[in-house]
């Protein structure tokens, strides 16, 4: 007697059938390897150092990804064959009792006429190496023969293959995508700068012309009742960065501080500050592609707190957005804080108001904390549309993961 239908081992399936399987997954590794091969030889021609280092970062995480689905596929058999209690197996379950008891009614009955064919089986077989194979195609469980349940499930672990496949694209997208709305952002800066090469500009500019520091179209903007009370700054900053976070004078004010903290400044007219900036877009994308190990565990944590009664779907998607907000809020304080300390060196001001930017601006005098939380949001985001694309691919809509279904709206709006 045979296996039930869908359940055939490689000796029992067509040799032409597994050659084509794999060549399809060799043509498609090929032509994926080929791609990122012509995009880092387009880089390279382009002189996008940067760049490349970032797309190798890109290689690397997918080639990690892989190695984590290698090594459940390796250890998958290891893994379900691990026994733990049915009270310890009972605890922190995604979706509660009542939830549980009402899916199981509706397996109950496709999996009686499993259980019966399982019976057949068994007493048509006998107990060698043929036995073996029979009671593992038609899914025996050697835990609830103990009276126990398994640490993971061979189930659990195919589907934990497809969430990795799904995090790992998602994540990818998600930086090249944020890459190309920050250049996007950037290409309206090359009207300002090209205007930095005006007539007009360099008279409004006059190096040696004197004006008081609050009279200036920086000071205007910055210097006012609420840049010194510490709560009204934050209040007003929280609300700045939803209307032109970068506005005209906030970007020639900064370009101006640069060259003369860095160039000549006779350079003024030749120096192209927004084809710099894009650089720096380019070296702080080599940070937020990857995937440092703190990303990874909280990667974890988050698995470990989607569990019933923690509600994350309530605070878990709103994370990123609080972290966003903190982090725009603190770029408009910093400005903020360089006019007024250009106000304390003197109530005139010669010619352009002169910006010093320190690291004593930021949290802990470290500015690439800025960097690391958005690289965490970046992370945060890719998880939570990886997770909801495939709770809805490998449980439907109607799981317990989306019980409310604002649970959905608010995973794609905060993502």
């Amino acid at each position: 007697m045979a296996a039930k239908e869908g359940s055939r081992s490689l000796e029992q399936t067509p040799t032409w059938a597994v050659a084509a399987v794999c060549f399809v997954l060799i043509l498609i590794s090929i032509i994926i390897e080929h791609v990122i091969h012509l995009i880092g030889m387009w880089l390279k021609k382009r002189h996008k150092r940067a760049l490349c280092e970032a797309l190798e970062k890109i290689k690397s995480e997918l080639v990690l990804f892989g190695f984590m689905s290698l090594l459940l596929t390796v250890g998958q058999g290891v893994v379900s064959d691990i026994c733990i209690s049915k009270a310890l197996g009972a605890t922190w379950h995604p979706c509660s009792k009542k939830q549980e008891s009402e899916s199981d009614k509706n397996e109950d009955k496709s999996s009686d006429s499993d259980e019966k064919h399982l019976r057949r089986l068994l007493t048509f077989q006998d107990s060698g190496g043929g036995g073996r194979r029979v009671l593992a195609a038609a899914g025996y469980d050697k835990c609830a023969a103990k009276g126990q349940v398994p640490f993971v499930s061979t189930d659990g672990i195919d589907q934990l293959h497809i969430f990795i496949f799904l995090l790992a694209i998602s994540h990818v997208l998600y930086c090249v995508i944020t890459l190309a709305l920050g250049r996007a952002k950037m290409r309206k800066w090359k009207t300002w700068e090209m205007e930095t090469r005006t007539v007009d500009y360099q008279f409004s500019h006059d190096p040696e012309r004197f004006r008081f520091t609050r009279d200036t179209t920086f000071g205007r903007r910055h210097l006012s009742f609420w840049s010194r009370a510490p709560v009204l700054l934050w209040v007003v900053c929280f609300f700045r960065q939803f209307f032109r976070s970068v506005p005209k004078v906030d970007y020639l004010t900064l370009r101006y501080g640069f060259i003369i903290a860095h160039l000549a400044p006779q350079s003024e007219t030749k120096f192209d500050f927004q084809k710099y900036i894009k650089r720096s877009l380019e070296e702080d994308f080599k940070v937020v592609v990857g995937i440092n190990p703190i990303i990874w565990f909280f990667a974890v944590l988050f698995l470990l707190f989607n569990t019933h009664g923690t509600y994350s779907y309530l605070w878990l998607p709103f994370l990123p957005l609080i972290i966003i907000l903190l982090v725009g809020t603190k770029l408009q304080v910093v400005i903020t804080n360089m006019g007024l300390r250009i106000q304390a060196r003197g109530e005139v001001v010669k010619g352009t108001p002169v910006v010093q930017p320190g690291n004593d601006h930021f949290w802990f005098n470290r500015p690439h904390l800025l960097l690391y939380l958005i690289h965490f949001v970046l992370f945060q985001n890719a998880f939570q549309l990886a997770f909801l694309v495939w709770t809805l691919y490998e449980f439907s809509l109607k799981s317990c993961f989306h019980e409310k279904r604002g649970d959905i709206i608010i995973r794609t709006s905060m993502g």
